[in-house]
């Protein structure tokens, strides 16, 4: 009886043990990375899983896991630079993994870790965008998420496709759509090779910037996104006008001189594979290179700090001596003057509606940068003033332009004109007697009428009262100033070329010609280079090259053959002053106008 009971406890004892052994002899787990079971799992919330030649405890997308050591994190999760398991892109994320996506991607609605919209993306791969985001291509090649084509967006977070562009649209809101880009290239308009370097941007009709600055490449190409409204179809309405300004190291900026900006229509954009492309003859830049003793200056670079108000604004340092260095700002304020000599300057800044505090740079040997102009609460000022049309067609009228003092030049009679600082403020002319322009900033200022394309002049007659340069300076704070005295305008010479409308390019001497002035006794012909020498004349100055030229009757045109220099890539303007002489004393009765007559050599 004692044996048989001794071996049923033994048997007891044998299966309890059993178990005991096998538990004491398996893995015993305890951070991750250990040998498990599958059976019997892990601590701490990390999973036992299939890996290396049995089972290792793995962490789960959420756990911690070390950024710099062995990955132990479960299945395609990685190890974060956090020190967090997180799913990969495109990597299941439903669960408790929902908020564990790697940075920089999200759980989409698939159950799926996606990139959001403004992340990279690849455009040849898998679309991995979030929900309904796309992947659109960029023109670099590279790609971005977010918003298809003809979605809706928001201009101050756009979150476009690619290379996509939140547009303006005619019917009102803003939808994403191909840009439209400006193309062309800038070059030294005497070697004809490309300037790197150079800083271009665009300005509307009333001369504010509408683009940020762009720089062109080691060829002189640049690609400047410009700002147009859109039809229902994303096409680009063909009304939009702009201009183009370009500045560059050692070279003249354009405008400036002789040269004036043609306006560029979007009419012009035609479709491609990036977007509507805008590239003529008129977004192609010769810059004319600086005499040599110009050369190698450094520059002064800063930001117009006026909120939406700082695109657009002129800014000028002044030397000592008055003579300015300008620069437009582009639409997010900044700006860079080039080529400035050594010295001090009054840095300021003009345009219409705006008064900002001027501050003092001293110029060295190297560039001057961060000298930024602030928003002042000094008032403005009113400029007032008269004009008398005479001897012209009836229902004749004008326009009257500002011009920053230290920036005109007495041989081209022009300067720098500030945004909205003319009267009408953009369009046809309209003036015809009394006019007014306001929000003028302190400031010298030299006003003229008749200075545009309009076929009026100003009289040019300088024994007459109205016909002088009329210079005027607004305090500080501003008041309303009238003008001392009125303009005079008289009825232009027509000028019929070269350079009737735009610059003309000629490879050889052109020969000047003109409209008759049906009571001139005689004509004298004078012609400046972008520089503003006096390279060429006829007249009674002993040293122009021959006399003036005998009047003319009863023929429509007056015409002469060009004799002086024609140096490649050089801009030169002819100008013609008709003259009586009532009693023997010669007086000018009329010209040709301001901005015609102007043409160039092509390289050679």
């Amino acid at each position: 009886m004692k044996v048989v009971e001794y071996a049923r406890l033994a048997a007891q004892a044998a299966a309890i043990a059993l178990p005991l052994v096998a538990l004491g002899c398996g893995p015993d787990p305890e951070k991750v990375g250990d040998e498990c079971a599958p059976d019997d799992g892990c601590p701490n919330g990390l999973v036992c899983a299939e890996g290396g030649e049995d089972h290792i405890c793995y962490a789960p997308p959420g756990a911690g896991c070390d950024a710099g050591g062995t990955d132990y994190c479960l299945g395609d999760a990685v190890c974060g630079d956090d020190g967090t398991c997180r799913v990969p892109l495109g990597g299941p994320c439903a669960g408790d993994a929902k908020d564990f996506c790697a940075e920089g991607t999200t759980c989409g609605a698939d159950g799926t870790c996606q990139t959001p919209p403004g992340g990279a993306c690849d455009p040849a791969g898998p679309d991995l965008c979030l929900d309904d985001a796309v992947c659109g291509k960029r023109r670099d090649g590279g790609g971005i998420c977010g918003i298809a084509e003809g979605g809706a967006c928001d201009p101050e977070a756009p979150l476009c496709a690619g290379g996509l562009t939140c547009a303006e649209l005619v019917a009102g809101g803003h939808a994403c759509y191909p840009p439209v880009l400006a193309r062309g290239n800038v070059f030294d308009s005497e070697s004809t090779a490309g300037i790197e370097g150079a800083l271009v941007l665009a300005l509307d009709d009333q001369a504010t910037a509408i683009t940020d600055v762009t720089t062109t490449d080691a060829a002189g190409n640049y690609v400047l996104e410009v700002p147009v409204p859109r039809t229902e179809n994303g096409a680009p309405i063909g009304d939009v006008i702009f201009t183009l300004r370009a500045s560059a190291q050692d070279h003249q900026p354009f405008p400036g001189g002789l040269r004036t900006a043609l306006p560029i229509a979007s009419s012009e954009a035609t479709s491609g594979d990036d977007g509507w492309s805008i590239e003529t003859a008129l977004t192609d830049i010769a810059l004319i290179p600086l005499p040599e003793d110009q050369r190698g200056l450094p520059s002064i670079s800063g930001s117009v700090l006026a909120d939406e108000r700082s695109g657009g604004v002129l800014v000028v340092a002044e030397d000592e001596g008055g003579k300015g260095f300008s620069a437009v700002t582009d639409r997010g304020g900044a700006y860079t003057i080039f080529n400035v000599p050594a010295g001090g300057y009054s840095v300021s800044g003009y345009a219409a509606g705006l008064a900002l505090d001027p501050k003092a740079a001293e110029v060295g040997d190297t560039a001057v940068t961060g000298v930024d102009l602030a928003r002042s609460d000094a008032a403005l000022g009113t400029l007032t003033g008269t004009l008398n049309i005479v001897d012209a067609p009836g229902g004749s009228t004008t326009s009257v332009v500002v011009v920053v003092a230290s920036t005109f030049n007495d041989a081209f009679v022009r300067g720098e004109v500030p945004r909205g600082l003319r009267t009408p403020l953009s369009g046809p002319p309209d003036v015809s007697g009394e006019f007014s322009i306001s929000g003028v900033p302190a400031g010298k200022y030299v006003v003229l009428a008749a200075f545009e394309n309009d076929s009026l002049v100003r009289d040019p007659d300088p024994n007459i009262a109205g016909t002088q340069l009329v210079t005027v300076e607004m305090p500080s704070p501003g008041e309303d100033v009238s003008l001392p005295t009125s303009f005079k305008i008289t009825e232009s010479l027509p000028l019929i070329g070269p350079g009737a409308t735009d610059p003309e390019p000629v490879t050889a001497a052109p020969t000047l010609r003109w409209g008759d002035d049906a009571s001139e006794d005689f004509y004298t012909v004078v012609v400046y280079n972008a520089y503003g020498d006096l390279v060429w004349c006829l007249g009674d100055d002993p040293t122009c090259a021959g006399p003036s030229i005998p009047g003319s009757s009863g023929v429509d045109e007056v015409s002469v053959e060009y004799g002086g220099p024609l140096d490649p890539g050089m801009y030169y303007q002819f100008r013609v002053t008709s003259w009586r002489s009532p009693g023997g004393e010669p007086g000018a009765i009329s010209a040709t106008e301001d901005l015609r007559g102007v043409f160039y050599v092509t390289g050679q």
